[in-house]
């Protein structure tokens, strides 16, 4: 089995830490919430197996990267992202996400396509550039009955509604209707997210991504629409939230997309159904021209 290495990289600025596994062209990882990089262990060891270098991040203000004081909109965050490539020695990378990392990585191949192979999107889609900003959306639909983003807005109630039982909330997100395989997050499992949110301070840098949503949404308006490098769009069946109804029209924005339907799996496909998104992953990554 390859050998797992922690290690640090200097990235716009920042420290952001990277667990890596296995040799050869780098596949990188990028996370939701509330999560960090372990939620990748499995596909780590299955794309290193598999003849690539696998490296997970903890996203800039998660777990054991640094957490500065700053916005943590998607240009910040995928200039961190971005820097991280060239750190690592790549010149190219194949860039995968899941729930929130799937909201950066694709403005990231937008941004940096000269940095990408192939760019996977594991539950959630490239969704088309709205007429308005999501948060006045969402209160246009939700009303006087905000969802947890509207609710994640103001600075301080939600850090502190959740630092007071950490725990509780890790089960109501792992253990919820979002989850379609609950046995697979054991008590040790949610210890271990628990513990990376427990810490003082450590709640305030992954909100702040909900606090960015209309920053990221102006941001997007100098992007380009279309996405001209090869791209895996992976659905999982019973997602609640990222319902694979919601990748339909994904092939008018990009030119060479897959994909893959992952059946009885809910939202956390990486830890829900992992044999299953590796081998998605790898033939996907096996299809294509080396890259270094």
């Amino acid at each position: 089995m390859p050998a797992v290495r922690e290690r640090y990289v200097t990235t716009n600025g920042i420290r952001l830490f990277c667990v890596e596994e296995g040799r050869g062209p780098l596949v990188l990882l990028v996370h939701g919430f509330p999560e960090f990089w372990w939620s990748w262990r499995a596909q780590l060891t299955g794309l290193a197996e598999a003849g690539y270098r696998a490296v997970a991040v903890d996203l800039p203000g998660y777990g054991r990267s640094d957490k500065p004081d700053v916005q943590y909109d998607e240009p910040w965050v995928n200039a961190c992202l971005a820097g991280a490539v060239e750190a690592l020695g790549a010149q190219q990378c194949v860039i995968a996400g899941h729930d929130w990392g799937g909201l950066l990585v694709w403005p990231f191949v937008r941004r940096y396509p000269h940095l990408v192979a192939g760019v996977v999107g594991v539950n959630t889609p490239d969704l088309p550039r709205g007429t308005l900003p999501p948060l006045a959306v969402m209160e246009h639909v939700f009303g006087d009955k905000p969802n947890y983003i509207m609710q994640f807005q103001p600075y301080g109630p939600a850090e502190y509604l959740i630092g007071r039982d950490p725990r509780a909330f890790m089960e109501a997100m792992l253990l919820g209707p979002a989850t379609r395989r609950p046995e697979v997050f054991t008590p040790e499992v949610v210890d271990r997210f628990t513990e990376v949110f427990a810490t003082e301070g450590a709640l305030t840098p992954p909100l702040s991504y909900y606090r960015s949503m209309d920053v990221n949404w102006y941001a997007a308006a100098e992007l380009p629409e279309q996405i001209d490098r090869p791209a895996l769009m992976v659905c999982a069946e019973h997602d609640p939230v990222l319902r694979p109804a919601l990748s339909e029209g994904m092939e008018d924005r990009l030119s060479d997309l897959r994909r893959v339907l992952i059946e009885d799996c809910g939202h956390w496909t990486q830890q829900e159904q992992p044999e299953a998104l590796n081998r998605a992953l790898i033939d996907f990554c096996d299809a294509l021209p080396r890259w270094r």
